[in-house]
């Protein structure tokens, strides 16, 4: 293609050409030429992403983020200027802590005041300018730079795509000064084959092999797995060979699912009672393993750590010890030492029956006092969750849950990859909602849950993320958990001060949400079907009467739970 095109189209061109399949747009002022470049493009006749209007940049950013959950393929997000990006850095954040790639970009305020097309017109073309705009995301960003010549536009969105894909994963950003997006792009260039690829790490033979000995070996193995167990080939592997081996697997603090629930040797989310047992403990992708405050390992315990960055480098106090690490994608490196291990030996039956009988029973006692809760009138968390997962193993199995501070993992059951996902650590609030929204874009066969406390719903947005499930005819369900305050935060003062004065009155400052807007009618206004409970004995019923909404006639449904 010979024609002309101006720089603002030809970034949505080479996007394309990149494989991104959505842009999740925030517009402003200096988007002129974005949206004439557009229209230029769309006139020719090329390819473009889908673009999608998001009345908040966390939100743009956290359905980047779950779209890639969903897809493993990088998404772009285009924002306004400084204040476009402010908004974004949370976003940036997390996506930075869980290793997601997305290209991040945002216009950049005229340099010029006059003399050429896209220079400043109205105030905020002042009021705007920063002198370093990218160190809003610099330190979440694996690379940032700013588009200073059009025909630039294919090498920089190829670098950027490069590096946001190579090991480890992870945002980059790009700004766009209106002056240099209004000026003609070369077309000659943006159907170019991408001239950068993504570099992807691999296991050191040497460390698998030392690993595979000792786990092969160990008395008493045990693997932390908190952000997954790989692909879906690399899960099932997984699930196997532990069975085969008896290896106790725990779940502290998992952002992604790494077993099936009740896999005979998930040993649930506490590492402390296995860690002073074991003598070989393998670290899969785990950023805080344990809490050294809580949890000490047994004497001579040797550890390895696997994953992108085993290390987390970018990490400035991180004191976990490794006998051996090992960079690699999970997928490749996990696989490889299985494949090391099982070549040492059969496996280890014995341990495993063991393991299975002893699981089994803590899964029935934990779900029996849950149950009780529930008989009793007692809503928990715990107790929504056994619900939820009940009526999801009839009706949607492979449903993708998406939980913040909302129902745990354990009592709520989940059996396949991808299943499952909770919060970053990295703590960015109003991340579940709009990640299940990108999640249900990348994957529109599976059903998405998003479940939320109610402080957690409140940071998303919700108007914005509940208008963009409408317009996007996303039948999905919300899940609210209401305590009416802040019970992370509650939780943390009492466990920091047992004792203290707050202890002491019963009431914590600074956690209050009272007075709570009407969620329901938050969730009404764009036409969801939502219900409220408030007793035990309708919780099943209106998941029940949620799950029907969504998945026989195709409408979001939302369900706020008082606990």
């Amino acid at each position: 293609m010979t024609d002309a095109i101006i720089a603002g189209g030809a970034v949505l061109v080479r996007l394309a050409r990149l494989g991104v399949e959505w842009v999740f747009v925030n517009s402003g002022t200096d988007f002129p030429p974005v949206i004439e470049g557009m229209a230029q493009a769309a006139a020719q006749d090329r390819a473009l992403p889908r673009m999608v209007v998001v009345a908040h940049e966390h939100a743009a950013m956290g359905m980047a983020h779950g779209h890639w959950l969903a897809s493993g393929r990088p998404q772009a997000v285009m924002l306004h200027t400084n204040v476009g990006l402010a908004n974004a850095a949370a976003g940036a954040i997390n996506a930075g802590c869980e290793h997601v790639p997305m290209i991040v970009m945002s216009g950049r305020t005229p340099v010029v005041e006059s003399g050429r097309p896209g220079a400043r017109t109205v105030p905020i073309s002042w009021g705007q300018e920063m002198a370093d705009q990218s160190a809003l995301v610099r330190e979440a960003a694996k690379w940032d730079y700013e588009l200073r010549f059009p025909e630039q536009v294919p090498d920089l969105l190829d670098r950027a795509m490069a590096i946001a894909e190579t090991t480890p994963k992870g945002p980059v950003y790009l700004s766009l000064p209106r002056e240099v997006l209004a000026q003609d792009c070369p077309a000659t260039g943006l159907d170019a084959p991408v001239r950068q690829t993504p570099a992807r790490a691999g296991p050191d033979p040497e460390a698998l092999a030392r690993a595979a000995e000792w786990i092969a070996g160990a008395g008493a193995p045990v693997v932390i797995a908190q952000r997954g167990t790989g692909d879906a080939a690399s899960f099932a592997t997984f699930s196997d060979w532990a069975a085969r081996w008896g290896i106790v697997v725990v779940s502290w603090w998992a952002t992604h699912l790494g077993l099936p629930t009740d896999h005979d040797c998930h040993a649930g989310a506490d590492p402390g009672p296995a860690l002073a047992e074991a003598d070989v403990v393998l670290v899969i992708d785990a950023l805080a393993p344990w809490s050294p405050g809580l949890h000490a390992l047994a004497p001579g315990a040797k550890v390895v750590q696997i994953g992108p960055d085993p290390l987390f480098q970018r990490a400035p106090v991180r004191h976990f010890p490794h006998d051996i690490a090992i960079a690699g994608e999970t997928r490749d490196t996990l696989p490889a030492l299985i494949a090391a291990t099982d070549r040492l030996g059969p496996g280890r039956p014995e341990r495993a029956a063991a393991l299975a009988g002893r699981n089994a029973a803590r899964r029935e006692d934990e779900h029996a006092a849950i149950r009780a809760d529930l008989a009793a009138g007692r809503v928990t968390k715990a107790g929504v969750g056994l619900v939820l997962g009940e009526a999801l193993e009839r009706r949607a199995p492979t449903a993708r849950v998406f939980s913040e501070l909302g129902v745990p993992l354990g009592p709520l059951s989940r059996r396949t990859h991808g299943s499952w996902f909770q919060e970053p650590h990295s703590g960015g609030l109003g991340w579940a909602f709009p990640a299940a929204i990108g999640a249900r874009l990348a994957d529109p066969g599976r059903l998405c849950v998003a479940t939320m406390g109610d402080g957690s719903y409140l940071f998303a947005n919700p108007a914005v993320c509940h208008q963009l499930v409408e317009a996007l005819e996303l039948p999905m369900l919300v899940l609210v958990l209401n305590n009416r305050g802040w019970g992370a935060v509650r939780q943390s003062v009492l466990d920091m001060y047992p004792d203290g004065a707050a202890a002491r009155a019963n009431h914590v400052p600074l956690t209050s949400l009272e007075p709570l807007p009407d969620l329901c009618a938050i969730a009404r206004a764009s036409r969801a079907a939502a219900w409220r409970v408030e007793r035990a004995d309708d919780l099943e019923t209106a998941i029940k009467a949620a799950l029907d909404a969504c998945l026989e006639d195709r409408r979001a449904a939302f369900v706020e739970v008082a606990i």
